[in-house]
């Protein structure tokens, strides 16, 4: 808090006239020396309301005034009321004693008070003790013959569970071995269980039939000359059926008649398209020769050609008809017949596509019955295949059963010695007929020594010797941590418990707040932004006044610079509220100088 502050919560608090118009900040610059700081702190340490004079105590002084009786101040003040605090000291002298000898009387009957209820505190407690040690041995003695109960019903649970395993272990036994005995498979009075004991000359049998009939179809579909006919269907062989190659169709008559009808057709083919050329070269002709009158028609009627022009053209023209000619009988002679006989020869394709097509459906016939022939030895091969596996998983798991077997028959071995150990340890006279009972436990004593090690846990230090205080020790020590440990768990189910709650009940003020009754989520409260809309232009505001409050302070230190009078002013004030002695020597100096300059002015 500022040192202006400070000074006016101090006038607020003798209730100063006008103290709440006042603002802390605007005095203080008036505090800015230590000295100032340490006036601040003894006044508003030491200034209370008893100070501060009432209305009626002002009067009187003012009337005191205007009588115009002497009034005391300084040294005679402090003189009078020295006087009046001996004679008071005096005049009380007798009842200080006779006080002092009441309040030793009065401490010495506290203390015998306080003593009296210190003994029925005590006695109280005591009784309370008591009480509660009682109340604690009852409960142990309820929760002992409880447990003694309970532990003697669990103990008899236990055997009855013990001897019902053991009795469903004899009988899975029994029944294994009946498993693994030679079964007399005449009589049929043990079930099959392995496959080791079922006997499979019956599927050998079958699978032998199926094999000899699969052959014997084999030796129906594929005959000997298969492979022949199926290799001529190879890409070698697809060729354009030539009339004057000879076949390997065994019917001669049947091939000349299919040679004879294919050499007419070609035959009549090549005189059609004969036919058909010269006609339309025929017909290209007269087209072109209709076409040159005309033009030479309406070349004449234009224009009258002389002599010599008819004559060249004449001349060019039948060197081009020669031309032509020769062209014509080069194609009619050498490459004519030859594309038509070409296309002749195509006349062959849907005889050769027929052919190509049986050959085809052959191949895909004997493909077929292939296929089928190969996936019943698939199967064949599968079924065994999957015997054979059966089998080695069987062996499998009878190698893994034999192991456990063995391994049981070691354990049980083992437990068998050290039980013929223990009870032989148990028979011997040393340890059962003791007149003075030990309280170590024997080293031969296997059982107990774990029971200590399971309880006691990790411990670095080994004693020597266990007793049974040592295991009595141990065990109760498990109990309280067992006890420590479930106290702990409901601690910690009940906090768990009491912040769920707690969580819930907060998830549900804040669905309340943020939907408010509705099924709108809202994320801004009305009251809220108003709220902060007001404390936004609260602080504006107060931003505003800061601004123009410092503004003011600077300007008031610049005015200070400046004006020594306005300095000299603001310090008279610190004089005055800090030390009025020294503002009374300040204006006495001056006093006295102005009277010395006013002297000499006179003179």
């Amino acid at each position: 808090m500022s040192c202006g502050k400070e000074f006016v919560e101090t006038l607020k608090k003798i209730s100063y006239p006008k103290a709440d118009t006042l603002n802390g900040e605007d005095f203080d610059w008036l505090f800015e020396t230590v000295e100032d700081e340490s006036f601040l702190k003894w006044f508003c340490g030491n200034v209370n309301e008893q100070n501060v004079l009432s209305g009626e105590e002002l009067e009187a002084f003012s009337i005191l005034q205007k009588s115009g009786k002497p009034i005391l101040e300084g040294a005679a003040l402090d003189e009078v009321l020295k006087t009046c605090k001996t004679s008071d000291l005096k005049t009380s002298t007798p009842d200080d004693k006779e006080l002092e000898k009441l309040e030793i009387e009065l401490q010495t009957l506290q203390k015998l008070k306080n003593l009296k209820i210190q003994r029925r505190n005590k006695c109280q407690l005591m009784a309370s003790v008591t009480s509660h040690k009682y109340l604690r041995l009852n409960s142990k003695e309820e929760a002992a013959t409880k447990s003694l109960k309970q532990s003697q019903g669990i103990l008899n649970s236990m055997n009855t569970k013990i001897n019902n395993e053991l009795q469903a272990l004899t009988d899975g036994v029994a029944k294994l071995m009946t498993f693994f005995r030679h079964s007399n498979l005449d009589q049929g009075t043990n079930p099959l269980v392995f496959f080791s004991q079922f006997s499979l000359e019956k599927y050998l049998s079958q699978e032998e039939q199926s094999t000899a009939a699969l052959t014997l179809y084999t030796k129906k579909q594929f005959f000997p000359g298969i492979h022949e006919v199926v290799e001529s269907s190879n890409e070698e062989n697809f060729q354009l059926l030539d009339i004057q190659a000879p076949s390997i169709c065994d019917n001669q008559e049947i091939l000349e008649e299919r040679r004879l009808e294919m050499a007419r057709l070609q035959l009549a083919y090549v005189c059609a398209q004969h036919e058909l050329i010269h006609l339309k070269a025929s017909n290209s002709n007269m087209k072109s020769s209709i076409q040159w009158a005309e033009e030479n028609l309406h070349s004449l009627t234009s224009k009258a050609p002389g002599k010599d022009n008819l004559d060249a053209k004449i001349s060019n023209l039948n060197s081009e008809i020669l031309k032509l000619e020769e062209q014509i009988c080069h194609i009619k002679d050498k490459s004519l017949p030859a594309v038509v006989k070409e296309n002749a020869q195509l006349l062959n394709m849907p005889v050769v596509k027929g052919d190509f097509d049986l050959q085809i459906a052959k191949q895909d016939y004997y493909t077929a019955r292939q296929e089928l022939v190969l996936n019943q030895l698939i199967k064949q091969k599968a079924s065994f295949e999957l015997l054979q596996l059966s089998y080695e998983i069987e062996l499998r798991k009878h190698w893994d059963i034999y192991r456990q077997l063995e391994n049981l028959v070691q354990e049980l071995s083992q437990s068998d010695t050290m039980l013929h150990q223990r009870l032989e340890m148990l028979t011997d006279p040393s340890v059962s007929q003791q007149i003075n009972p030990r309280n170590t436990i024997d080293t031969r004593d296997f059982s107990t020594h774990r029971l200590y090690q399971l309880l006691e846990g990790e411990n670095k230090k080994k004693e020597l010797f266990i007793t049974h205080g040592n295991l009595e020790e141990v065990a109760e020590k498990l109990k309280k941590d067992i006890s420590l440990v479930q106290d702990q768990l409901a601690v910690s189910t009940q906090e768990r418990s009491f912040f769920l709650s707690k969580l819930n009940n907060d998830v549900d003020m804040l669905c309340d707040t943020l939907y408010q009754g509705g099924n709108q989520l809202l994320l801004s409260d009305q009251e809220l932004t108003e709220q902060f809309h007001q404390v936004e232009s609260q602080l504006n505001k107060l931003n505003h006044h800061l601004t123009d409050i410092l503004a003011d302070v600077k300007t008031k230190r610049k005015i200070l610079a400046s004006n020594k009078l306005h300095l000299m002013e603001r310090e008279l004030y610190v004089y005055f509220l800090k030390d009025e002695d020294y503002l009374k020597d300040i204006v006495e100096n001056l006093e006295n100088q102005s009277k010395i300059k006013a002297v000499g002015l006179k003179d």
